[in-house]
């Protein structure tokens, strides 16, 4: 047999444990409401393939490849337990299991590692808290399709509604097909059909409700029977307590406003400062996705080094709001062609930093350039710090936050030597720290933050709708503080 015969058979061996974990990962899932991670990347409803390539990625952050033969025992160790609603990180347990030396069993060790989500410790399932988008744009077909996947075993979130403007004649069946298929994002992972008759447009099961209203005062939500409900703005007309706080109607308890907030409106950046919001504040803001990609990696800088002062220059992909080509436009810049001009503009980004990290002390300016990309942009954070350090260190340092602290699902990491923006359309991170550009002298660092301004910043609108929804479940093993 030839050496390529060998790496073919290796291939075939690992595909077909690969395929041996579907199944468990989506029973868990459906039946006990447990989403299976692998250094922050859920593994439910992912291809074999996907599976494979998820954990060759542990490569580029951890140092080595991780395999599936030594991730499929911590597996069915789970299969074993009494567990209650959780997510589990697989790729944790492997390496926190190597590190300890008391010679445990996988099943012992994987027993005590997930103990908080077994037994009388477990969070008993929750009734599903109901959701409705208020606009249906970029963000909200995105956070529409990130609800529908997460709905699971039922008691999670549960998409009910989406308000919009009348559009015209099939106006429901040419927005269901904008959910069904994106040109940035790719097909929707599903079956979506549309019944006019009853203006509904059912996405994998789920019914959603298609309202159409011209002003939040016109509709009466619990005339279609929802109750309780988190509603999130992607409309950004109203961004103050007074505006947002027309969406407080019958049916609805909560607003999240996908943009960023003015006024006493608080700003949060899951990951940051999401734990400081009051049990009964009902009004809120997610930032903007700037601010969610520059405030982890910024705080996590802080934490270790200290910030004396700083500037962010985002280079940011061209949006919604310019022109296709030269038009009038209220800003001077925006109004020439986005597809063919870099765009000087401004960013509200560095002056929010002041409301996620209250307790920093530097100075943060910051600028933006438009450029002729559709998705995924950059931010250049240029930090000076309050002690000299190295390259070699920083990067350690942030390698270690993206794989173990309470950050690692808002910072990624990658070493790749040639990668560039279209990589990171997906990316589920709030910013991902690029390696390769890191430039590192004396107490002057200077970080490369990729960030899918689309679907991360959708991703980071979701985890704070789970916190204040009651059902953002805790993590095992725990993150290292």
């Amino acid at each position: 047999m030839t050496v390529n015969d060998d790496s073919f058979t290796n291939w075939k061996n690992r595909e077909e444990i690969a395929e041996s974990m579907i199944p468990i990962i989506g029973k868990l899932h459906r039946e006990r409401d447990v989403t299976v991670l692998l250094h922050s990347r859920s593994l439910v409803n992912k291809s074999v393939v996907s599976i494979l390539k998820t954990h060759r990625f542990a490569r580029q952050i951890a140092g080595e490849e991780l395999s599936v033969t030594e991730t499929l025992p911590f597996l069915e160790a789970l299969t074993t337990l009494d567990l209650g609603p959780s997510q589990i990180d697989l790729g944790m347990l492997a390496a926190t299991y190597r590190a300890d030396d008391r010679g445990l069993s996988i099943a012992d060790f994987t027993a005590e590692a997930v103990a908080g989500a077994t037994g009388a410790n477990k969070i008993e399932c929750r009734e599903g808290r109901d959701v409705v988008l208020y606009g249906f744009g970029r963000i909200g077909r995105l956070v529409a399709r990130l609800l529908i996947e997460k709905a699971g075993s039922g008691n999670g979130l549960r998409l009910r509604a989406i308000v919009v403007r009348g559009g015209g004649e099939q106006d429901i069946i040419k927005r269901a097909s904008l959910l069904r298929r994106d040109s940035i994002h790719g097909q929707f992972q599903g079956t979506i059909t549309v019944d006019e008759a009853n203006s509904t447009i059912v996405a994998n099961g789920n019914e959603i409700k298609v309202i159409y209203a011209n002003d939040p005062s016109e509709v009466d939500y619990t005339a279609y029977g929802i109750k309780n409900a988190i509603l999130i703005d992607n409309t950004g007309k109203w961004r103050d307590r007074e505006g947002l706080s027309k969406h407080l109607r019958p049916g609805v308890d909560k607003v999240v406003l996908t943009a960023p907030g003015k006024g006493d409106v608080p700003n949060i950046v899951h990951g940051v400062n999401h734990d400081m919001i009051k049990p009964d504040e009902q009004i809120l803001s997610c930032a903007s996705c700037t601010t969610n990609a520059i405030v982890p990696p910024l705080k996590a800088m802080d934490d270790e080094y200290g910030v004396l002062r700083g500037h962010v220059e985002t280079v940011h992909s061209f949006t919604n709001d310019q022109n296709l080509l030269d038009n009038y436009h209220k800003s001077e810049r925006r109004g020439r062609s986005a597809p063919l001009n870099m765009v000087i503009t401004e960013t509200g980004a560095a002056s929010a930093v002041a409301k996620a990290l209250p307790d920093l002390q530097a100075k943060i300016t910051g600028s933006s350039i438009r450029v002729p990309v559709p998705d995924v942009s950059i931010a250049i954070l240029n930090l000076q710090l309050a002690r000299e350090t190295s390259r070699e260190e920083v990067l350690d340092y942030l390698r270690d936050v993206s794989l173990t602290s309470p950050l690692k699902r808002q910072i990624d990491f990658t070493s790749a030597p040639d990668a560039v923006s279209n990589d990171f359309i997906g990316s589920r991170h709030a910013s991902i720290v690029d390696a390769g550009a890191t430039k590192v002298d004396g107490d002057n660092a200077i970080l490369y933050l990729w960030y899918d301004n689309e679907f991360g910043y959708s991703c980071q609108v979701i985890r704070v709708v789970q916190y204040v929804s009651g059902v953002e479940y805790p993590t095992y093993p725990a993150p290292v503080a």
